[in-house]
């Protein structure tokens, strides 16, 4: 089963700031971090809900790029087939950034 898989455009803007700083520090490594999260994509379209609930009431999940330590933040609607990304976020932020977004 495929789901559809849609990026808040406040993830888009998570991801751009991110792979900028990446490109900033060494040319082509944001072109990487970005290649890094489309296979991320591309895996939860495959299977969402690999990954284990992070929240009570929701069903709020994240994933990990290879190599970047970056959190993919997403809703899973499981009656839609819908995975909602909401941010993209550095690992070591308080996790009050991505609640205030779902």
């Amino acid at each position: 089963m495929n789901w559809r898989v849609v990026v808040r455009p406040e993830a888009q803007g998570d991801i751009a700031d991110a792979a900028e700083w990446y490109e900033a520090r060494q040319e082509g490594l944001g072109t990487e971090f970005r290649e890094a999260l489309i296979q991320v994509l591309d895996a939860l379209a495959d299977n969402p809900l690999l990954n284990c609930r992070q929240h009570p009431r929701k069903n709020i999940r994240w994933r990990y790029p290879q190599r970047f330590p970056y959190r993919v933040i997403y809703e899973v609607i499981e009656t839609e087939n819908l995975v909602v990304i909401a941010a993209v976020l550095h690992a070591a932020r308080h996790d009050r950034h991505w609640k205030k977004r779902v």
